[in-house]
């Protein structure tokens, strides 16, 4: 038997909506992660792992140039003192920050395998070891000196800095990615010689928006190089609202080789993409033969990237092998920019350029207040205890007198010196062995140094201009640290225009060119058999459907569908479905109404005209150009309205028209008769009383009107020999001669 649950006494239990309940907790834990997880601070440019694992490295003394300690110390006092979570966390933040690849300003300097842009993973913290590098002494530089606020860590036991004094723009040099609740941010690095050109702007200039501050920051600053494609414009406005993105490609060039041979050889690829990855989906491409103009890739990286892309053969364009791999690979990325951070530790906000290193630049100015001071309570002091010092240098023997003969010496020398507790204490803690020291010339020429120096902070507290002056100051420092000319500081990322190609090149440089014949049946449904097939007798097709008609195609062309709605429809051969099975509905690749059927479907060739007519008898000459849909939906060139509906397409070739209706009527007239037009509803081609148009062809007026049976049979006849169905456009015409089709069609579809 279980021990018996005793309900709790009636007083003790609450009546909570569940509602109300889920909402109070799922508030708290988005606060916990927007405000201590996922979003940097504007001033640090820090996540709380990062400035937590950046203080514990600075209590271990690991500053730059000392020796190396284990990472798993580093991690064990930080998970221990600061950051309570998992360890392997904190171990993956500190790799991050050493990988010279991720960080473009890396924050530690690590000993040992710390992965590398392949994607491999680091050794385990035991094995590797870490210390900060200058950019991360830089950013903690001044935290013993007041420089900010500290709050208790998680159990009390000692204090943490709410955030780090910053003398590196931290945010926008390095960047962020972090995904919260209801938010994320994603800040790509920055050139940090560039944002300390801004900034000492923005001192100047307080007002300038993000827009004037493009002078000096182009664009982000990858540390594995690439080049930028987007256009000034859209960079700005990036900038300006603190939303956007910017397009990066590889940066590569043409490498020639033996007897007219040449390769494409990759030297910097975008950020954050994997190399060994990025190898493998273009290997996977190649095995699909989805990128016909490349024969072969191959990684000869050593320290350097170097990824060789071989041609199918020497006639191929470079530039647009390289555009099908950047339509299709990673080769091209688009790294997103949301400034989203938050504001003086608290408020999370969405932010642009000028925005951000405004907030860096008040937290420098907030810091140089607060070092200030620090100093001058320091200087104060000692400026104090010199005091104290030099009465004692000057009555030597009488304080010596007083400190053997008195119990408590203290009162006695403070009122025999008139001396305050701080001088006292500070001549009765004294060692021997600095009398020696105590020389009136010495004491007089520390304490004339230090009032001079207190003279200075108190006109650099008084005074804005000077603090800010002096915050300019330092900037330069750093922008001299990390300027253009040196190893770090040299721009890595570049910037372009995309080259302007034709996009049905690069469409078909996407596709290997191969024969196929396209099948569609009576109801419509479209499947692509490899090779020109001729004989079709063995088709399959579903319960009460049959052939409608086919053609050939190839694999890269574009097919026009003229559907009953007026609508043509573009189709690219290469997405049609193959030859097992019955296919797919065809308007399951297009958006095209249940009640619109397939009047005509054709390879688009270009530089041709077609005539078009609906049912009542309207029609007009439209050119293929005309025809052409980029979207889903089609492009509306017949204009239709039911019951009325589109009823036949022929290529324009000749100079006349034989048109013929339901009621088998058919009229001959020129075809200067009827206009060329890009979108209407047409004119009158032939008048009926009942039924409507049924078929419409072109010919030559030497040639006479051909038409075929239903047997597939070739029958003409010459213009003298049907002088009796002349006329002019919206007559009547005449029954058909002798021996035309039942069908009532011209039998002379479009190829």
């Amino acid at each position: 038997m279980g021990k018996r649950l005793i309900p709790p006494e009636s007083a003790d239990i609450q009546d909570v909506a569940l509602r109300d309940a889920l909402e109070e907790r799922y508030l708290a834990y988005a606060l916990s992660t927007i405000m201590h997880r996922a979003l940097p601070d504007a001033r640090d440019g820090l996540k709380p792992v990062h400035r937590r694992i950046l203080y514990g490295m600075r209590l271990l003394r690991l500053d730059p140039g000392t020796a190396f300690k284990k990472s798993a110390k580093i991690v064990g006092d930080v998970m221990g003192s600061f950051h309570p979570h998992g360890d392997q966390a904190i171990y993956d933040a500190l790799v991050r920050l050493a990988q010279d690849f991720s960080s473009r300003y890396p924050l530690v300097d690590g000993q040992g395998n710390f992965g590398n842009i392949d994607g491999d993973t680091a050794a385990a913290y035991r094995y590797t070891e870490a210390r900060m590098t200058d950019v991360a002494r830089l950013i903690i530089e001044g935290i013993d000196e007041d420089a900010v606020d500290f709050r208790p860590n998680y159990d009390g036991q000692s204090e943490e800095p709410a955030v780090l004094p910053a003398a590196f723009p931290n945010l926008l040099a390095n960047g962020a990615q972090g995904i919260a609740v209801g938010m994320a941010t994603s800040i790509p690095p920055h050139n940090a010689a560039e944002l300390c050109d801004a900034a000492l702007h923005l001192i100047e200039r307080p007002a300038t928006k993000s827009s004037g501050l493009m002078k000096y920051v182009k664009g982000p600053d990858f540390p594995t190089g690439g080049i930028i494609v987007d256009p000034p414009q859209a960079i700005a406005e990036a900038y300006a609202t603190g939303k956007g993105g910017f397009r990066v490609r590889a940066k590569w060039h043409r490498e020639e080789g033996s007897r007219g041979t040449w390769v494409v050889v990759v030297s910097e690829i975008p950020w954050l993409v994997q190399k060994s990855r990025l190898i493998e989906k273009i290997a996977e491409l190649l095995n699909e033969r989805k990128l016909p103009l490349v024969a072969d890739i191959r990684d000869e990286s050593a320290e350097d990237i170097r990824v060789v892309i071989e041609p199918k053969s020497r006639t191929v364009d470079p530039e647009l092998l390289m555009e099908s791999l950047f339509k299709l690979t990673e080769l091209e990325s688009r790294i997103p920019l949301n400034m989203n951070v938050l504001i003086k530790g608290r408020i999370p906000k969405v932010i642009g350029l000028a925005e951000a290193l405004r907030e860096w630049l008040d937290h420098r100015r907030e810091v140089l207040i607060r070092r200030s001071r620090y100093r001058q309570q320091q200087i104060e002091h000692r400026l104090e205890v010199l005091g104290g010092f030099l009465v004692a240098y000057l009555n030597l023997d009488k304080v010596i007198k007083i400190i053997r003969s008195e119990d408590e010496p203290k009162p006695v020398l403070i009122r025999a010196f008139k001396l305050t507790e701080v001088q006292a204490d500070a001549i009765l803690n004294m060692r021997l062995r600095n009398l020696r020291k105590l020389e009136e010339m010495e004491i007089r020429g520390e304490d004339k140094a230090l009032r001079a120096e207190l003279k200075g902070i108190k006109s650099l507290l008084g005074s804005e201009g000077e603090q800010w002056k002096k915050v300019a100051d330092q900037i330069r420092e750093v922008r001299a640290t990390f300027g253009a000319k040196t190893a770090l500081g040299r721009r890595r990322t570049s910037f372009a225009l995309a080259p302007e190609h034709d996009l049905a090149a690069i469409e078909e440089a996407l596709v290997e060119r191969e024969p196929i014949t396209v099948v569609v049946s009576e109801k419509g449904w479209v499947r692509t058999l490899k090779g020109q097939v001729e004989d079709l007798s063995n088709l399959a097709f579903k319960t009460d459907d049959r052939l409608g008609y086919a053609f050939h195609a190839e694999t890269t062309s574009k097919l026009l569908l003229f559907a009953t709605n007026g609508r043509f429809y573009t189709l690219d051969a290469a997405k049609l479905p193959g030859g097992r099975g019955h296919g797919e509905p065809i308007r399951m690749l297009i958006d095209m109404e249940q009640d619109a059927d397939i009047v005509a479907l054709f390879v688009n060739r270009g530089g041709r005209k077609f005539l078009v007519a609906s049912r009542d008898g309207q029609g007009f000459i439209v050119s293929e150009e005309d025809c052409i849909a980029n979207t889903r939906k089609g492009k509306q060139v017949l204009n239709v309205t039911p019951p009325n509906e589109a009823r036949a397409l022929a290529v324009v070739a000749g100079d006349q028209v034989a048109v013929i209706g339901d009621n088998r009527k058919m009229l001959l007239f020129p075809l200067d008769q009827v206009p060329e037009m890009a979108r209407g509803r047409g004119v009158r081609l032939q008048r009926y009383k009942d039924g409507g148009l049924c078929d419409v062809t072109t010919f030559a007026a030497r040639e006479g009107l051909a038409w075929r049976d239903s047997a597939g049979r070739e029958f003409s006849a010459s213009l003298k020999e049907l002088s009796e169905w002349r006329g002019t456009r919206s007559d009547a015409g005449r029954l058909a001669p002798k021996g035309f089709p039942k069908s009532n069609r011209f039998g002379r579809a479009p190829e």
